[in-house]
């Protein structure tokens, strides 16, 4: 990757559709450090509506929504699927990530299905290269960290993600802005959506099984965002019985986005596989087109119903 990089004049950052504080965290670490090698950079995301609780993440006015006319190198974070990029890309790519389900559509594919987090994957290559971590992007790397490890409640929490935390927080990261802007900070349009899911949460299978349907009306009439429907499926997982959780979202493109969420031995990347998803074994996602959302919900079901219940 840093070879690429050396190689390069004009390089181009890209965080996934709807990015994540893993993939806009790692696109903005990785800006701070082009910037000191003087490299003309564009921080690039095809989403113009990004969640703005992660405005506090270095660069985010620098985001860019148009995929440039030439560039020399394309480096994309946190993104398994070449269709999440958003956009066809002509140069050379490096594809950094940490999903198991990654395509390996780069020329250079940098990929630790051991990470907890991309942002993980992109402070490891740093250390190897000897790179020094600076304010900047210590906070940007720990804000992937943070998210993705769930505030260090995942599962795949380890001691290794905790050593990098405390290398982080030495490196003055902004620890405490990260965890306030990532989950402390709600609208009212969200906290109206997640009234609005968990009223009409169904518990299925003796309540080992929860499912949240959000139609677009749900969505107009909280005037809530994609990324708001998130927290209350989450939130869903701490029921006392709950090993599995589904939400099916209406986009407003008519498409569907299903995420998926597990504990124990339910690998839940293997059922979104089957809709042309992926992701991890206990969090996973995918996107259907022109399917009606009962019916959509009765199928993946009846998969949980048949092979994990």
């Amino acid at each position: 990757m840093f070879q690429a990089i050396d190689n390069a004049r004009h390089i181009v950052l890209i965080a996934h559709i709807n990015p994540d504080a893993d993939s806009l965290g790692s696109a903005s670490a990785m800006y701070t450090h082009l910037l000191r090698l003087e490299k003309k950079i564009t921080l690039f995301c095809v989403t113009e509506r990004i969640n703005p609780h992660l405005a506090f993440l270095p660069w985010f006015d620098k985001i860019r929504h148009q995929f440039p006319a030439k560039a020399d190198l394309a480096i994309s974070f946190d993104c398994g699927a070449y269709a999440r990029l958003g956009v066809e890309v002509a140069c050379p790519m490096v594809n950094v990530d940490h999903h198991k389900s990654n395509e390996n559509y780069g020329d250079v594919n940098v990929i630790d299905i051991s990470a907890i987090s991309t942002t993980q994957v992109l402070f490891d290559a740093f250390k190897r290269e000897g790179i020094t971590i600076n304010p900047k992007m210590a906070t940007a790397l720990y804000a992937g960290l943070l998210d993705d490890s769930h505030s260090f409640l995942s599962p795949k929490t380890d001691a290794r993600t905790f050593k990098m935390a405390e290398e982080l927080t030495l490196a003055k990261a902004d620890t405490s802005e990260c965890a306030d802007a990532l989950f402390h900070r709600h609208s009212l349009a969200a906290l109206r959506l997640k009234g609005m899911m968990f009223e009409r949460m169904q518990l299925l299978f003796e309540a080992r099984v929860v499912v949240h349907l959000v139609s677009a009306q749900m969505m107009a009439q909280s005037g809530a965002r994609e990324v708001d429907c998130e927290a209350a499926l989450e939130e869903s997982m701490g029921l006392p019985h709950a090993v599995f959780a589904l939400m099916l979202r209406e986009n407003r493109d008519g498409t569907i986005k299903g995420s998926l969420r597990s504990t124990g031995d339910i690998d839940v990347e293997q059922i979104a596989k089957r809709f042309g998803g992926g992701g991890h074994s206990h969090a996973a996602g995918f996107d259907v087109e022109n399917r009606p959302l009962a019916e959509l919900c009765e199928e993946v079901l009846n998969i949980i119903k048949e092979e994990f219940i």
